[in-house]
């Protein structure tokens, strides 16, 4: 079953997140605004993985002082798929 869902992260650079998950695993992210090459490289590493694999590595992630981070934010908009 193809789950999909456009997510607003809060607290960090990047604006929106475009995520498609096919039977538990992720086929797609796509992040709008944000650290571009960090976050290519992130969903590249994403993309195949299982949901809650990309939930347990990513929750809790932080960027500096922000007390939550882009890949903490992926794991929140994850968490809505499940």
């Amino acid at each position: 079953m193809t789950k999909k869902t456009v997510y607003y992260p809060v607290g960090v650079c990047s604006k929106k997140y475009d995520i498609t998950v096919e039977d538990n695993k992720i086929v797609n992210i796509r992040v709008f605004g944000g650290c571009d090459g960090n976050l290519k490289g992130l969903t590249a590493l994403l993309s195949g993985m299982e949901v809650n694999e990309a939930i347990r590595r990513m929750q809790g992630t932080q960027c500096g002082t922000k007390g939550t981070s882009c890949p903490d934010q992926i794991s929140k908009a994850l968490k809505s798929l499940l």
